[in-house]
């Protein structure tokens, strides 16, 4: 008999790093309703190091819920027009719902890391 693993245990690591005057805060797993709070704790230690502008990179995430998406829109919104803030987002599980719901028309998505520290430090 195999076991199966566990739905319900959610798995995310978040790690930040400054590169130059940005600070990226990236996520590697599941963003959902139970690890969320792990990325808004990153971001707003993130941006209390005042950078110029704030990187959420969702290109290691494998699952974003509504409720990753919204804490997206709630960052946009907390930092802005201080701080710049922008997610970098390529594939279905983040590009795609982000622009769905139409996220990606209030918060600036990148399809790579480097393609929004270029957008952001010009």
């Amino acid at each position: 008999m195999t076991s199966q693993p566990d739905p319900s245990a959610a798995s995310c690591t978040v790690e930040e790093k400054r590169i130059g005057d940005v600070s990226v805060v990236a996520v590697t797993g599941t963003l959902d309703m139970l690890t969320a709070p792990q990325l808004e704790a990153a971001i707003a230690a993130a941006a209390a190091a005042a950078p110029q502008a704030v990187v959420v990179d969702l290109g290691a995430v494998d699952f974003l819920a509504s409720a990753g998406m919204g804490l997206l829109v709630a960052a946009h919104g907390d930092l802005t027009p201080t701080v710049a803030f922008a997610v970098v987002a390529d594939g279905p599980a983040t590009s795609r719902p982000l622009k769905l719901v139409g996220i990606a028309d209030v918060v600036d998505v990148f399809a790579t890391l480097d393609e929004a520290l270029s957008a952001l430090t010009t």
